[in-house]
């Protein structure tokens, strides 16, 4: 992951904060997974998953977060 990307996530991360969200990454580490990379938006209060359960991009998180 390069800064820009870095810098995104945490810009992402903060902004979901505020909206009252916690962003998760997956940590697996096997390229092959098909959660590798992925992001869940969780409802900070219940713990509940806001966005799709397998997981989406970076852009979806962004797109989901300023719509």
């Amino acid at each position: 992951m390069d800064r820009s990307e870095k810098a995104r996530e945490k810009r992402l991360r903060r902004l979901a904060a505020r909206q009252g969200y916690r962003l998760d990454k997956s940590r697996r580490q096997d390229w092959r997974a098909a959660d590798c990379g992925a992001y869940w938006l969780v409802c900070a209060e219940t713990d509940i998953l806001a966005t799709w359960e397998a997981g989406i991009s970076l852009d979806d998180v962004e797109a989901w977060l300023t719509s």
